[in-house]
């Protein structure tokens, strides 16, 4: 079981199956005794709209009182706010965020940050270990916490940092998807006086209006519809559940994540800038004009150390997750990266027309082929050997940074196994739609052999 539940980048599982009072408390014992171990003495820990996420908050906390961690309970809150509370003013060591991101409501995890750092990979593997020695650990309840109000602290911090957008006129539509952005959205738009309509802002663990995943089109269509029945609405915004990604959308547009990316990193001077490897061409292209730019992995986790690595300034992945270090902590923000949006319009760039002037690409979706947990790195690996063995003709490059991106003169395709999921993820990007399909067709070619050979 606790292999299913400690993934690459943080605890995530089914409640009460996966994740329940044996589980979650060992999880908290051990995760305590590994603070102390670096130093650790103050957590932070939040959680989000969930149902399960009152119960899960008591059994952790009494694993972390069992390891004499120093509990302060920051309530109902977007992950970035579990980030901020390490960030700003040192108040605390670590943060746990209790969160099941923008999966169905069945689910929920923790991510977990110790020193600022992400607690991901190796270190989650080993502790997955002490957890596994602690299940048949007996751990009281021990629900001793204090109350610590970050949201306030959080809320005039951006108020201070972006009062230029004070009373900004145009009218805005912001969907908070029934999530945890919910408890900041409000007093942020009444402090800035925005002209905003807020749909779904209360906190619901149901989602009963849609799927907290702005990414699936199908979770915009409230927003759509309020942009186009409202004339005078400039542009729409849309969070997952814990509110770290952002998706934007104007009357006849969605911008992707790379392309808000290349608008911020047009908006900063020298800016250098990391792009995951699922990003468009046309984000290495464009900004490699007038700044540097780097590919690296999927995950926040990953992308958090290789900013700090690399000193970069701002990182996008293309599901709406943007890291800002310019301005800000270098952590994934949705509601930072709302107001940095808003910050261009009053600048007045007009973002349609400029990612609209782009060159013209054919790109997939992320296209998702089913696997198991077990085979999904072994496939990866043979098709890399395919590759190698001339599968494609016309190779210009093979970056095997995560998965393998194989480019070409007229487009690139990507193969990568997903590291939350028992999937494996396909993209295709090209200069027409023809290749484009070709592509596409010939990685599933591919997948198929590989299936029949491991068979």
């Amino acid at each position: 079981m606790l292999d299913l539940i400690f993934r690459e980048y943080d605890i995530r599982g089914l409640y009460p199956n996966e994740l329940n009072e044996k589980s979650v408390k060992a999880i908290g014992y051990a995760l305590g005794l590994e603070m102390r171990a670096r130093g650790c003495e103050k957590i932070s820990v939040g959680y989000d709209a969930r149902y399960s996420a009152n119960e899960l908050f008591n059994y952790l906390i009494s694993g972390l009182n069992k390891a004499n961690m120093q509990v302060f309970n920051i309530g109902l809150a977007p992950t970035p706010m579990g980030y901020f509370s390490l960030f700003f003013d040192d108040i605390f060591d670590a943060n746990i965020m209790i969160t099941g991101s923008h999966n169905p409501k069945e689910y929920n995890g923790f991510k977990i940050t110790i020193k600022k750092e992400s607690f991901f990979g190796a270190d989650l593997k080993k502790l997955s270990l002490k957890v596994q020695e602690y299940l048949e650990l007996e751990i009281n309840d021990d629900l001793r916490y204090e109350n610590y109000d970050i949201k306030s602290l959080y809320i005039d911090f951006l108020v201070k940092h972006f009062s230029h957008l004070k009373s900004y006129k145009e009218k805005i539509i912001i969907d908070c998807a029934n999530g945890a952005t919910g408890v900041i959205i409000k007093p942020l738009v009444e402090k800035l006086n925005l002209n905003a309509q807020i749909l779904f802002e209360n906190p619901d663990g149901n989602f009963p209006n849609h799927a907290p995943d702005p990414t699936e089109l199908e979770n915009l269509h409230a927003l759509q519809v309020a942009l186009k029945e409202n004339e005078n609405a400039k542009m729409g915004f849309a969070f997952d559940g814990d509110g770290d990604r952002l998706v934007v959308a104007s009357k006849d547009y969605v911008f992707k994540g790379d392309e808000l990316c290349y608008l911020f990193a047009k908006n900063i001077k020298n800016p250098r800038v990391l792009g995951e490897v699922k990003c468009s061409k046309n984000l290495f292209d464009e900004v490699a004009k007038f700044g540097f730019i780097m590919m690296g992995k999927t995950g926040h986790s990953n992308i958090k150390k290789m900013m700090k690595e690399q000193n970069i300034d701002i990182a996008a992945e293309l599901s709406g997750h943007i890291f800002f270090k310019d301005r800000y902590f270098g952590y994934d923000d949705g509601i930072y990266a709302f107001l940095r949006t808003l910050e261009l319009l009053v600048n007045g760039f007009d973002i349609e027309k400029l990612v609209k002037e782009l060159p013209k690409l054919y790109a997939s979706e992320e296209i998702k082929l089913k696997v198991s947990e077990e085979n999904k790195f072994q496939i990866i690996e043979r098709f890399k050997e395919k590759v190698k063995a001339n599968a494609f003709e016309n190779v210009l490059d093979c970056n095997e940074i995560d998965g393998v991106r194989i480019t070409f003169k007229e487009g690139w395709a990507l193969l990568r196994a997903s590291n939350t999921s028992p999937y494996l993820i396909m993209r295709t990007e090209a200069t027409s739609a023809e290749f484009k399909d070709f592509l596409e067709l010939r990685v599933k070619e591919l997948f198929e052999e590989i299936i029949k050979e491991l068979a």
